[in-house]
């Protein structure tokens, strides 16, 4: 008769239990997996797919007692780990969000918004347009899959342990936040420019004719010249998310790095 003792149900529910909940906050929070508009169960349900396929490949996990005071320890520790990569995966396109937010309000529709349920915020329409040609961007590279490469990756570069973690990590999750302003202005630096000539050249037309309305002229001019500039700069728009998403793995890399206690 095969008799199961109670130390054997605790290591293996610990040996599925740690990882999964690594697995669960980083579907949380990633920009495509943690999308709002998906369901829990569904999100739940993908993260226990996913821990069972890397379970058999992970290191060793601390055989401790999940309802002990370690073993909350460790549930808390790995979701945090799950949460903070997600997060650097979507600081990126929060970075290409705010280019279309700019965009958007040098071209005079920063009062254009509507409800967007993955934030459940109203969001510019501009903005969101560049937020879901980013997400497109990040499928076009398989982007999808090199965090899945990353997640397992990270048993690897940052274990289960029992030992408390870095607080670097956490700094370096905060640098890697400043990304949002300096690649926005950056990403949007095309259109921001065409923008400008444009306004200048209509300040010129209403200094030359003064009776000229220059609101009935001047936004239909910077609407077009807006969306003429958005078209021409989306082929080299891509190239540039694409390097986005490959200094958030990068970022990754480094949060696993700072929070490693060695």
């Amino acid at each position: 008769m095969i008799q199961i003792t109670t130390a054997q149900w605790y290591a293996w529910i610990a040996t599925f239990m740690f990882p999964f909940l690594r697995v669960l906050g980083l579907l949380l929070a990633d920009p495509l997996f943690g999308n709002r508009t998906t369901p829990m169960a569904a999100k739940v349900g993908l993260a226990i797919f996913v821990t069972l396929l890397l379970a058999p490949v992970l290191p060793p996990v601390p055989q401790v007692e999940p309802a002990s005071a370690e073993g909350v320890l460790i549930a808390v520790q790995q979701l945090l780990i799950g949460l903070a990569m997600g997060f650097a995966v979507r600081i990126a396109l929060t970075a290409a969000e705010m280019a279309g937010q700019l965009a958007g309000l040098q071209m005079g529709l920063g009062f254009a918004v509507f409800f967007d349920p993955r934030s459940s915020a109203q969001t510019a329409v501009v903005g969101q347009f560049v937020g879901l040609f980013t997400i497109l961007v990040f499928l076009s590279i398989n982007g999808h899959f090199v965090v899945l490469t990353v997640l397992a990756e990270s048993f690897r570069l940052l274990p289960v342990d029992i030992g408390p973690i870095s607080a670097l990590g956490w700094r370096t999750l905060v640098e890697w936040g400043g990304i949002i302003f300096s690649a926005g202005v950056l990403i949007s630096l095309p259109v921001v420019g065409a923008l400008l000539i444009a306004n200048v050249a209509v300040g010129i037309m209403s200094r030359a004719a003064p009776q000229l309305n220059l609101f009935a002229v001047g936004f239909p001019i910077t609407l077009m010249t807006g969306f003429v500039a958005l078209y021409l700069a989306a082929p080299y728009i891509g190239p540039a998310l694409a390097g986005l998403f490959e200094q958030a793995m990068s970022a990754i890399g480094r949060l696993l790095d700072g929070l490693s206690p060695g």
